[in-house]
């Protein structure tokens, strides 16, 4: 019989993220006894981003003196009044019954009237509320019976760009531990390697205090220095590179073009080196190409700027057949900017960022697109995190077989290794890890 769970009552508070910024938190409470007694409450928080593309959806803030103008309250009244106004008693069940009436009570394209980050907060704690009540782990409500893939981690160990203060241009430089027999051997592999690699640095006087992502955030003179260093890294720890484990870059490109210079500026890097270093699109893809012949890259993401449509293009056909180009800023988890990368043969995976779109429904709805025309999907944080572990159940539902989500250092990250830890146990013999498609196609690349 069809079941009706209606939401009882909507709350949401100002909490903060792991760079001390306020974000949202809301409570959503279903059930259908007495609240309190036989009640079920959901609990969600907000990432935000520091590197974000241009489209995607608005995370409002108040722009007042408080907090230096990122305060709130102004998403968390527009929870506590006019979303609560919107979907208290209906049916939690319907998740995407649910995110339609969030969508229509904003009005606009990206969110910018009541916010994203309200909107999503609302979204996803429906969600939770609806999985507890009816006694499933989240990730089998979101995923069903065939929710049992572990994702290989994306390990951001060595952090630039945005997410550091540092010389390195490039925003992250990640490793991947494809040769792991499980997601626990897999976490164990990132951690000794990322404790490795704090000896290296120290060994050379360098700083190992960490970025946002809390990955290591030394001054190094390129992205040849920074492979090398984490090539080192991984040899010392027991395992060898491009078989045990290999490497992923986020180029965080929008970041480093320059209109002025009508090109892709590297401000450490010319800091270094003493003269200017700025690159064209098609020299961007020949350093990439130098990169991809010197060390075993399997994933570029944002290899170029978000509006650079025929570079793209011009990346995926040049490098689509030896790596996995990834597009963040690109694609920003909405289906329209992804159709327009399916029919300009532009990158060949999207990242998803539940925060770029503003609702679960919506996320799931690039995930399914992306799986239709065979793009890769990655499940990704945002540098400015929290405890919450939703992403974490949310790859496995997809199934999409890679996570991203920083170092395994600090606890707004290993929040979401923790939880996968908890649901690879809980899945037992059921559990298997890694994406079928990108294992294979590592080993292609890298005969």
């Amino acid at each position: 019989m069809y079941r009706y769970l209606p939401i009882r009552r909507i709350y949401a508070r100002e909490v903060l993220d792991s760079r001390s910024n306020p974000t949202v938190e809301v409570e959503v409470t279903v059930g259908e006894g007495i609240m309190g007694v036989d009640g079920y409450t959901g609990r969600a928080i907000v990432p935000s981003g520091a590197s974000t593309g241009k489209y995607e959806a608005v995370e409002l803030r108040d722009g007042e003196e408080r907090f230096g103008g990122l305060g709130v309250e102004q998403a968390v009244r527009n929870v506590n009044v006019r979303l609560a106004e919107q979907i208290v008693g209906e049916n939690a069940l319907n998740q995407s019954y649910i995110d339609q009436l969030l969508i229509q009570e904003d009005g606009t394209d990206n969110k910018s009237s009541l916010g994203a980050n309200a909107t999503l907060g609302v979204s996803l704690a429906v969600a939770r509320a609806a999985a507890k009540a009816l006694r499933l782990p989240l990730y089998q409500y979101l995923g069903g019976v065939h929710a049992v893939r572990m994702p290989v981690p994306m390990m951001n160990i060595l952090n630039g760009g945005r997410h550091a203060d540092n010389t390195v241009d490039l925003q992250e430089f990640m490793i991947m531990p494809v040769g792991a027999e499980s997601f626990r051997e897999a976490v164990r592999m990132g951690a000794e390697i990322y404790q490795r690699l704090k000896i290296l640095l120290k060994h050379k006087g360098l700083s190992t205090a960490v970025g946002d992502e809390g990955g290591f955030a030394p001054d190094l003179e390129s992205a040849e220095q920074v492979l090398e260093f984490l090539t080192e890294a991984i040899e010392d720890a027991g395992y060898t590179p491009g078989s045990d484990v290999v490497f992923a870059i986020d180029a965080a490109a929008s970041e480093l073009y320059d209109e002025d210079r009508e090109g892709y500026y590297f401000p450490g890097e010319s800091r270094m080196q003493g003269n200017e270093v700025v690159r064209t699109s098609t020299e961007m893809i020949a350093y990439y190409e130098n990169l991809l012949d010197r060390f075993p890259i399997v994933s570029i993401e944002d290899g170029l700027e978000e509006e650079d449509w025929e570079g793209w293009t011009e990346m995926t056909r040049r490098l689509g057949n030896r790596v996995q180009l990834v597009g963040d800023d690109l694609f920003v988890t909405n289906k329209k900017r992804l159709n327009c990368g399916i029919r300009l043969d532009a990158a060949n995976a999207i990242l998803v960022k539940v925060n770029q779109i503003g609702t679960l429904t919506e996320a799931l709805e690039a995930v399914e697109m992306a799986y239709r025309f065979g793009y890769r999907t990655i499940i990704s944080h945002r540098s400015g995190e929290t405890e919450d572990s939703f992403i974490a159940d949310l790859a496995i539902a997809c199934g999409s077989g890679q996570i991203k989500t920083g170092a395994p250092c600090r606890s707004d990250r290993n929040a979401k290794y923790n939880q996968l830890l908890r649901i690879e146990e809980a899945l037992d013999s059921d559990a298997f890890y890694g994406s079928g498609s990108l294992t294979h196609r590592m080993r292609d690349i890298l005969k």
